[in-house]
This record gives structure tokens, C-alpha cells and sequence, in this order.
């Protein structure tokens, strides 16, 4: 879901964009325009995440599967690479990685069928590891990181990589623990195509031999993300939401700060309304569920279709669950008000009452 207020302004410049006689997709991504467009969005992000200097800001393409390559080619130096594996998402990073490093499993949830986050205290982190990787958010599953590991705590030297798309300006980033992070923006921040990567600037230049031109960070980095044509439209709308969100507030908070407390409050509607039902239940451990994506199963399976007939015909959409887990999901993004989990709540209400 996009911010209404994001739709609209980019439809009413969609012909012509500040006087220019051009639309966005129209521009030369390297005319004066442009450049205005990409240095707000730039300045704009660093401000809302807090992003610090000595971290670079890179707009790419690929999607998180195309990171899931492009990380590894860059920092690996082919060498050992700690994966924790806690969803469909660290799974398919930890496979695509295998082509490139030695990838290992430093922690997994697998055995428990991805419902719980393995404890940091018990991680087998590797000496001298190029990278520890993780998905700080698992979309499919449910699970979200509520704190980030502090890996030297943990006795490790290796930067922290988390892959965080689907919870991208949802809540702050302790920066001072991320080596680097990426996430592709159709989850929380614009349409598909266009890929954040927030790096520092110690883990430039360390590229494989065989890493592309327009996939080596350092190249990106030094051209500003404008090496090869960037997703110009995608970055366009991806920086009118985060002018959104800097505008958005809840009591003395603003931003990000604001959005969390946002987040917060919409999650523990609904999974309040789940743990109250016996018709409803979420089965992810309570101290780790996604304020992002919610799962939830109906105690009688027989009854998805008409949940989902029903749900449809009430305005409520994309409610059926990822084909690998079943169930329902609903996804409470940034831009989803708290009128739209209240609406949700209502219905699952109603249709227990008529079907249990």
C-alpha cells in the first residue's frame, strides 16, 4: 500500500513535473531535473533513517534476490560468510550465496519450523568471517528482529548485513551495528524495481574479479548511483514517501520515531484480536512476531475460501497467506492506516461469530 497523499501528487505531476514540460519517466536521468529529484531523495533518506556520514546511499536494481548475489560479490572476498537462517528469505540468501563464498549456517530455525529467532548467544559465528548475514524482517514467516545482535559482543569482528525490505522505515536502525543493509522498496517505500543499499564506506572496493560493473558498490558509490541509468521513476515516488513519513507524527514524535510507535499500535491490534479468538491463531513466538506481516491460520481450514470471498467483498485485499506456509497474512505497512486493521479486526469478528 502506498500513502494516498504519495498517489496523488504523483499523478497530478505525472505530465508535467514542476513546470518542466516533462514527466518524470520522460527526464534524462543525467539532466538538471533529475539530479534535483535524486539529491532530495538522497538527503531526504539520510535524515529520515538517520543514516550517518560514513555510510553511502545507493540506489540500485535487483530486488533483494539480486542482492542476494550482488552482497556476496562484493563482500566475500570469496571467502566464509555466517548465515543466521530464519525464513523462506535467509534460506534463499544462504542458497545464492553458496555460488560465490563458502556460505555456513552460524543459526537456524528451521528445526522449528521458522517460528522462533535462534538466541545470539548460541550462534557458531566463524573466525574471520567476511560477513554475518541476516533477514531482519521475514516477510513470509512472520519474524522480526526486535533488536539487532551485536556481533562484537559476540565476539566477532564481521560487519553485520541485514537484509531489511519489508520493514525498511518502519521503526529506527541501530546504525552503529549494521555494516550494511538492502531491501527493495515495494514492501514500505515505492514500486517495484528500485533497490536501497545503505553501505559503509570501509567495505567498498573489496569486489570479486567477477562482480558486474554496475553491481560493484564502489562504481555505484563514485557515480553517485547514476553509473548506468538508474530506476529514475522509482526513485522519483520512493522520494515523495519519504518526504511523507518525515511529515508524519504521533504525539512528540515525527518520522521514523513515529512510524514505530504507528506500527506498534496497529500490531498489537490485530494479534490481540488473534490471541482473544480460538478461531484465529498466530503461531510465531510472541517475543519476536513482525509488526510488518502478520500469518494467522483459522482453526478450520475448510473456511479460507469464504474468509477470503468475504474479506474481498468488505474492501480487505491480498489477505491469503504465502503458498509455502497457508493461512492468512495480512501486510500492515507504513502506509496502511490504523482504520484499515480496525476494519480487518471487525471483520474477522464478524465472520467467527457467523462460522464458529
Amino acid at each position: 500500500m502506498m500513502p494516498e497523499a504519495v498517489l496523488q501528487q504523483a499523478a497530478a505531476e505525472m505530465l508535467d513535473w514542476h513546470g518542466s514540460g516533462m514527466g518524470v519517466m520522460e527526464m534524462s536521468h543525467r539532466g538538471k531535473e533529475f539530479g534535483e529529484i535524486l539529491a532530495r531523495a538522497e538527503g531526504d533518506l539520510r535524515r529520515l533513517l538517520h543514516v550517518p556520514e560514513q555510510f553511502h546511499i545507493l540506489f540500485m536494481q535487483g530486488g533483494g534476490l539480486g542482492e542476494n548475489a550482488i552482497v556476496p560479490l562484493n563482500l566475500s572476498r570469496g571467502g566464509t560468510v555466517d548465515f543466521v537462517v530464519t525464513g523462506s528469505w535467509s534460506v534463499k540468501s544462504h542458497k545464492e550465496a553458496q555460488r560465490y563464498c563458502d556460505a555456513r549456517i552460524a543459526a537456524s530455525n528451521a528445526e522449528g519450523g521458522h517460528l522462533s529467532l535462534p538466541d545470539p548467544a548460541g550462534w557458531q559465528l566463524s573466525d574471520g568471517a567476511s560477513y554475518v548475514h541476516l533477514c531482519s524482517n521475514e516477510t513470509i514467516n512472520g519474524i522480526e528482529f526486535q533488536e539487532l545482535p551485536d556481533l562484537k559482543a559476540l565476539g566477532s569482528s564481521a560487519p553485520l548485513v541485514i537484509d531489511f525490505s519489508s520493514h525498511v522505515a518502519s521503526r529506527p536502525v541501530d546504525w552503529s551495528r549494521v555494516g550494511l543493509a538492502f531491501g527493495g522498496a515495494q514492501k514500505n517505500l515505492g514500486p517495484a524495481g528500485l533497490t536501497l543499499v545503505v553501505v559503509r564506506d570501509e567495505l567498498l572496493g573489496h569486489a570479486l574479479d567477477i562482480c558486474p560493473s554496475a553491481f560493484n558498490y564502489r562504481t555505484v558509490a563514485d557515480n553517485q548511483s547514476m553509473y548506468n541509468t538508474p530506476p529514475t521513476w522509482g526513485i522519483y515516488v520512493a522520494g515523495l514517501t519519504f518526504q511523507w513519513l518525515l511529515a508524519q507524527k504521533e504525539g512528540e514524535l515525527t518520522g521514523v520515531e513515529a512510524m514505530a510507535r504507528r506500527n506498534a499500535a496497529k500490531a498489537k491490534l490485530l494479534y490481540d484480536a488473534i490471541d482473544g479468538s480460538s478461531f484465529y491463531s498466530n503461531r510465531v513466538d510472541v517475543g519476536c512476531r513482525s509488526r510488518m506481516n502478520v500469518p494467522f491460520f483459522l482453526a478450520d481450514d475448510s473456511r479460507n475460501a469464504d474468509f477470503l470471498e468475504g474479506a474481498r467483498a468488505a474492501g480487505l485485499l491480498q489477505l491469503k497467506g504465502h503458498k509455502s506456509v497457508g493461512g492468512m497474512r495480512a501486510s500492515i505497512y507504513n502506509a496502511m492506516p490504523l482504520e484499515g486493521v480496525q476494519a480487518l479486526v471487525a471483520y474477522m469478528r464478524e465472520f467467527e461469530r457467523l462460522h464458529a
